[in-house]
């Protein structure tokens, strides 16, 4: 059940765009939307509304790029981290925010 719920994206994604209230410290007619992908993807998953995912999966191209952004995310808390597996198909373990933690309990249980 990959990705059900935005299986859509395309027709609902028209037109939208990511709330610029999610990025409200950038100035966003400089702003590098590819450079800080994660950023906005971290950002639309902590806060983001069904339109932001729509528009961030339209903005990156697709589901399957979407995923491979998320896999980048460095901090997430652990209901979103089980959102994104849920929805995106995802394994906990394929994501960088928790191999992260991870690694910092090994090292502070040392």
């Amino acid at each position: 059940m990959r990705a059900m719920i935005f299986s859509d994206w395309r027709q609902k994604s028209k037109g939208l765009q990511v709330s610029k209230t999610l990025l409200w410290e950038y100035d966003l007619t400089r702003f590098d939307w590819q450079r800080f992908r994660v950023i906005v993807m971290q950002r639309v998953v902590e806060r983001g509304t069904m339109e932001d995912f729509y528009a961030a999966i339209r903005l990156y191209g697709g589901i399957t790029k979407v995923r491979e952004i998320i896999k980048e995310i460095p901090t997430l808390s652990d209901i979103d981290m089980n959102f994104v597996c849920s929805v995106f198909g995802l394994q906990k373990e394929q994501l960088r925010c928790y191999t992260r933690r991870l690694s910092r309990e090994r090292l502070l249980n040392a």
